[in-house]
């Protein structure tokens, strides 16, 4: 069953408008009666059929709400900051963080970064990203859509946000390859033995040409914890998705049972 997203509270009836209504009245050629799979933004689920087809408008009515055997958000919520890559590799990278349950994407630009965008083609990638993110979710089941951030320069989200986040309780991970000491496994395994396990995380990958030294020590003074990923050096886009799947499977829900 085809599954929307609302940011309105789900209701005995639910109106449609823009970009979706258009999506589910002519890409998906949709007529009275259809059923979806409805999500708002308070993570509620419902079935609902269609009601009613107007231009740029989609009436819906409730039909029943979902159990709680539907949710598929993992117990945790992850933060990936990744530096922006090459190509479609980022794309790649919205699209499985999404699949992995991230909650929020911060693309970074960096000294090593090799992509730099100015200020309109920035935006005008964020929304691709964003669309990316929402149809991935649409696909794998999500019941809350991924946000996608506006490119931020490194540095600038190190001295602020991120340093706010760690402040308020995430566990800051920040995968560096001059990192010989404590692997991400062992580092996860050890914070997981406390009383009350953390409940955010926030996961800090380079670009490319790697991390520069004043970056990494920038990383150290907001709180991050730098891991290694073991003997070998991944592509960006490979350990920006091997942070997330590492965490999620030691602290999240991958490989867990469904349910």
């Amino acid at each position: 069953m085809r599954r929307l997203y609302t940011k309105e509270r789900i209701s005995a009836t639910l109106t449609l408008t823009g970009t979706d209504a258009r999506h589910v009245g002519y890409a998906l050629r949709g007529k009275v009666g259809d059923r979806y799979t409805v999500v708002d933004d308070y993570g509620t689920v419902a079935i609902m059929e269609a009601a009613a087809f107007r231009e740029d408008e989609v009436d819906l009515r409730l039909v029943e709400y979902a159990d709680g055997s539907v949710a598929t958000e993992s117990p945790i919520f992850l933060i990936l900051a990744a530096c922006l890559i090459k190509g479609e590799k980022f794309e790649l990278v919205v699209q499985k963080a999404v699949e992995l349950g991230v909650n929020r994407l911060v693309p970074l630009s960096s000294e090593n970064t090799v992509v730099k965008l100015e200020a309109r083609k920035a935006a005008a990638r964020r929304e691709r990203w964003q669309k990316i993110a929402d149809e991935a979710a649409k696909q794998c089941g999500r019941t809350r859509l991924m946000r996608v951030e506006g490119v931020k320069s490194l540095n600038a989200w190190l001295d602020q946000e991120a340093r706010e986040e760690i402040a308020g309780g995430a566990v800051g991970i920040f995968a560096y390859e001059k990192e010989a000491e404590i692997s991400i496994g062992q580092f996860l395994t050890d914070r997981l033995k406390g009383e009350k396990a953390p409940e955010r995380y926030l996961a800090l990958v380079g670009p490319e040409g790697g991390f520069s030294q004043g970056e990494a020590q920038a990383a150290a003074a907001a709180g991050f914890n730098s891991v290694t990923m073991g003997p070998r050096i991944f592509r960006a886009e490979t350990a920006a998705l091997t942070v997330a799947a590492i965490i999620q499977y030691q602290c999240g829900d991958v490989g867990a049972l469904p349910g």
